[in-house]
């Protein structure tokens, strides 16, 4: 049996689609019946768990040989740094009691670095410990998710700009399409484990790209005049905040677009490399074409 935390997710639903395609028993984990329905209809086992609820994890895991884990930021906690590493701890601690499991985590470019990374610092954390409680362990880092830019083009079809804390626009940067990252971790999660140790793979898309791409991919899939806009450093704070973001969370996101304009965050070159096969035109394509339906 093979259960994926966050199933509901972009990464987590395509890593269950892709086991449920190879023919493996799946259980989903969801926290609504609407998401419960969803994989029901493609023949996964569901079940209801909370990571902040450790025998809710139990219950979840029960039966289970190799588990894809994912610790998601909140977004609607003030405080969502903190909120997720109570997850951490709790989802570590539930790990621990299961020591035969192969668990593939799903981590961040950058999750090496220790400090001054914003929200990749969470995953630092969360790959420090699970290594000290999972003893057959897959870190599975990916690039920025190309889904990301979504959240930005209504105000870039409103203005014909879209906004980027990618500086310089012409800068390119590692991104990857969500559901090359979980056909990966299908992959990695049927692989056989049979002996005790941490592993680590990196996952980028097939080409790099700069703020300038994804503006031509966004007008291309929408049939309107787009280009990229800096939004210029002294703005990025205020703009979160209106968005509806908390302080807390504004600074984790402001941290890490200054790690990586720095250039700090980027593929560790001692792990394992993976590239997916979807471009990022295709990926906006895909999605604009969702958002229309």
């Amino acid at each position: 049996m093979y259960v994926i935390f966050g199933a509901s997710g972009n990464v987590g639903r395509a890593t269950a689609t892709a086991l449920r395609h190879a023919g493996h028993d799946v259980r989903a984990v969801v926290r609504n019946q609407a998401q419960q329905d969803m994989f029901t209809r493609i023949g996964c086992e569901t079940v209801h768990a909370d990571l902040d609820d450790e025998a809710s994890l139990h219950r979840a895991l029960d039966g289970a040989h190799a588990v894809q884990m994912l610790c998601p930021l909140p977004h609607r906690d003030p405080d969502p740094g903190s909120a997720m590493h109570r997850m951490i701890v709790t989802a570590a601690r539930a790990l621990r009691e299961h020591p035969h499991l192969h668990v593939v985590a799903l981590s961040d470019y950058g999750a090496e670095l220790d400090e001054d990374t914003g929200i990749t610092m969470l995953f630092h954390e969360l790959e420090a410990a699970f290594k000290q409680n999972v003893p057959r362990l897959t870190l599975l880092r990916s690039a920025e998710h190309m889904h990301n830019w979504m959240r930005v083009l209504p105000a870039a079809l409103a203005t014909g700009r879209l906004p980027s804390l990618h500086h310089s626009l012409d800068r390119q940067f590692p991104t990857v399409a969500a559901q090359d990252v979980g056909v990966l971790a299908a992959h990695l999660l049927s692989e056989a484990r049979d002996e005790d140790g941490v592993r680590i793979v990196s996952i980028e898309g097939p080409s790099r790209y700069d703020a300038n791409d994804v503006a031509r991919a966004f007008s291309e899939a929408t049939g309107r005049d787009i280009a990229a806009l800096a939004l210029p450093r002294d703005e990025w704070t205020a703009t979160l905040l209106r968005a509806g973001l908390s302080t807390n969370h504004a600074k984790l996101i402001t941290d890490l677009y200054d790690a990586q304009n720095a250039g700090r965050i980027d593929v560790d070159p001692r792990t394992e490399r993976r590239f997916g096969t979807t471009s990022l035109r295709d990926a906006l394509a895909a999605l604009t074409q969702t958002v229309n339906a």
